[in-house]
């Protein structure tokens, strides 16, 4: 740091007078704080760096900084005073020694015994962030976890029985009144694409609870037995946040569909669920582009349909006879508008949401989340992203992926206000969108934060409200998210990592610790990790290393059942025994570093991770197999870019004549996307075909996809040598 020179910041396109202002102050900053330490970065990013400085600026500082430092170098670091004002440092502050005894010091040395404890005490931490989240139980649970419960094995329940007795709604745990909000506070604000220039629109808890409490009237209305599946394929806002809450309020249970699936993958979800009404609405609106909806639910064979108008009041198509408008939806019940409708109260272990995650079979795992998996979501976002009341949040998702849920309960379970964007969060609409709703707490997905850098879409908006970021669904690119952290004058980004089935993270950060850039500092409260090393069992807590991850099997909200496979043939069967407990199958090969940080390396079994969203090889396969009639067979597989980031799609071909070489591959390429997004979905992207002879097998004729991946990914770094 102490070598560059005035010359050197000019050539990266700064001003003289400018570069000569900055190097003074980079200097005086090394001459209190060193050329090379974490506090020279930290004085740098808030005191030195900001938007309008060229990226290549931030890059000379951030790795002049930790040129020497080795793995996960902190790009973020929390200081005592702000670390009092989190959720997590206020509870230690007023409970610390009740709760560590004398290994409380204060809220920043000790968080990592409370995570300890979370662990090896559920009972007492659970009851505590319980008793944090104001959580209203009609009946309150015998206890917090019931390991053993009577008549099962150990072995054949590992994950135990959580809050037995209890009867609780998620659903009204958001709207009801306590200290985390009033009927006056906005909990949703959104704006339509193309609407830059108009006011923000916003609803507040009173209002929220009107329109639910109406659309659980409707519901009631429809004569369907208590605990019937219903399926939300809609985009993300206010109408399908309403709906969602209404569903569970009234005691039914949602079936999530993400609004770009095709007819195909709509029809096997309904089908596995046995949904008997579902919501949708005519169009999607991007832009100038009017995409059908409808008419794919239609085409899926749907149940029952309520159709949302996209503009006004009326449809360009004609309604199936047995579906009905939205309109005609309430009209019946208008007259008890303002009336409060009583929450149906179901034991702990009821079926909420219904959600779908990709297996190795070729048909989507059917996850049912609980009435307990909700305070996970709104847990993990009360401790690691710190999100309270006056908070704004932000993430662009749907509520046919698990994020969907999480965001409504995350944010308002903790008295925040959901932030929706009606379009695509990929232009200068939704940035300008973040600064005007200022948003204090913006989810992304890598592939957002590329095409954010990429197109410079972000310039000239002021995210100076954002106190930090949240980052799921794949792996990150380290200079892309410094690039992302310096947007918002160096605020943290909680990187978080779980499932489906989880409900949440079971690794993710935490504003009371340091942040490195695409790596995860602890495990989720609650959560225990092992990684496992070549002879199956795990790797010493202390030691670095690399392998497949297991999890302790007592995760609080994680799932117990699957509607559509043995659970614990899926998630046990197999594993190995660790200190009397049988550890739990993820299905990621994870990083520890000698610094203790973890980092995500892809999956380990036959799914892949498709721009957030999982999906089985098997799926792809049977899909590119029926391409072309030259094909013998494929194989899908996810190849992490040799500087981090997303997975890309690769398909390796054998053709029925080997001699066949001279087959247009670009070509077949292209044909790959088109039949991929056509029938499994239009945001997945084939980005490579290779011509093999075979593929590998085991002895018993399973495709090795994973040598596949080492072969390819071997073969790129020779090209590039």
């Amino acid at each position: 740091m102490d070598a560059i020179s005035v010359s050197e910041i000019v050539a990266l396109g700064i001003s003289s007078e400018l570069a000569h202002n900055l190097h003074n102050h980079v200097s005086q900053i090394i001459s209190d704080y060193g050329s090379d330490s974490p506090e020279t970065w930290f004085h740098i990013s808030k005191s030195v760096l900001h938007p309008e400085l060229p990226f290549s600026f931030h890059q000379m500082m951030y790795y002049g900084c930790f040129k020497d430092f080795g793995p996960d170098p902190p790009a973020w670091s929390p200081d005592p005073k702000s670390a009092l004002s989190t959720n997590v440092g206020q509870l230690l502050e007023k409970r610390g020694k009740e709760l560590l005894g004398s290994l409380y010091v204060d809220p920043i040395s000790s968080f990592s015994a409370l995570q300890e404890l979370s662990v090896s005490n559920p009972g007492v931490y659970w009851r505590t962030v319980l008793d944090e989240l104001s959580i209203s139980f009609s009946v309150p649970p015998r206890f917090i976890l019931l390991e053993n419960p009577p008549g099962e094995s150990p072995l054949m329940n590992p994950g135990g029985q959580w809050l037995p007795g209890a009867y609780v709604n998620p659903a009204n745990n958001c709207l009801s009144l306590n200290c985390k909000r009033s009927l006056e506070d906005k909990m949703i604000i959104w704006r339509d694409e193309g609407n830059g220039d108009l006011p923000i629109n916003s609803m507040t808890l009173e209002q929220l609870r009107t329109e639910v409490w109406l659309v659980a009237y409707a519901l009631d209305a429809l004569i369907l037995e208590k605990g019937s599946a219903i399926a939300i394929d809609m985009p993300m806002d206010v109408n399908s946040v309403v709906i969602y809450l209404a569903i569970v309020l009234a005691g039914y249970v949602v079936v999530s569909i993400a609004d770009s699936f095709a007819p195909i993958e709509i029809s096997t979800r309904l089908r596995i669920s046995g949904a008997k009404a579902i919501f949708t609405q005519d169009f999607i609106i991007r832009g100038e582009k009017r995409i059908p909806l409808y008419s794919r639910v239609v085409e899926a064979q749907s149940p029952m349909a309520i159709v949302i108008p996209t503009k006004g009041s009326s449809f360009s198509m004609k309604l199936r006879d047995r579906d009905i408008s939205w309109h005609d939806f309430l009209k019946r019940v208008e007259n008890l508008r303002g009336h409060e409708f009583a929450a149906v109260e179901q034991p702990v272990e009821a079926f909420t949401n219904i959600l779908f995650s990709s297996g190795t079979t070729g048909e989507p795992k059917a996850i049912p989340w609980t009435n307990a998996t909700p305070f996970k979501a709104a847990a993990d976002a009360w401790c690691h992203m710190d999100i309270r009341k006056g908070d704004t949040v932000a993430w662009p998702t749907n509520l046919g992926w698990m994020m969907g849920p999480w965001l409504v309960y995350a944010s308002l379970i903790n008295g925040a206000c959901i932030a929706l964007y009606n379009g695509s969060p990929l232009g200068s609409g939704f940035a300008k969108f973040v600064q005007d709703a200022k948003v204090t707490m913006l989810g992304v997905i890598p592939s957002i934060v590329r095409a954010w850098k990429s197109l410079n879409c972000t310039a000239g908006f002021d995210w100076s409200s954002i106190r930090c970021f949240g980052s799921t669904g794949e792996a990150s690119n380290v200079d892309e998210y410094l690039w992302l952290m310096g947007r918002a004058h160096y605020k943290p980004i909680i990187e978080y990592c779980g499932g489906t089935e989880i409900g949440g993270a079971f690794v993710t950060g935490s504003l009371l610790q340091p942040q490195s850039l695409a790596a995860f500092s602890v495990p989720a409260m609650g959560c225990s990790l092992f990684i496992l090393g070549n002879d199956g069992h795990p790797i010493p807590d202390n030691e670095p290393g690399m392998g497949e991850l297991a999890l302790g099997p007592l995760m609080f909200g994680a799932s117990s059942t699957l509607l559509n496979a043995n659970h614990y043939d899926v998630y046990f069967k197999g594993m190995p025994v660790w200190k009397g407990m049988i550890l739990r199958r993820h299905g990621d090969v994870f990083e520890r570093t000698s610094r203790g940080s973890y980092h995500a390396h892809g999956r380990s079994d036959d799914t892949m991770n498709l721009g957030g969203i999982k999906v089985s090889s098997v799926e792809i396969e049977r899909i590119c197999n029926a391409v072309d009639s030259s094909i013998l067979e494929t194989a899908a597989i996810g190849v992490p870019p040799a500087q981090g980031g997303p997975e890309r799609l690769v398909i390796a071909v054998v053709l029925k004549n080997p001699e066949n070489s001279t087959r247009d591959l670009d070509e077949l390429r292209k044909s790959f996307n088109s039949a991929v997004q056509k029938k499994l979905n239009p945001l997945f992207r084939v980005s490579h075909v290779e011509l093999i002879a075979s593929l590998p097998r085991t002895a018993t004729n399973k495709v090795m996809r994973r040598i596949l991946r080492q072969q390819f990914v071997q073969q790129e770094q020779n090209s590039k040598l």
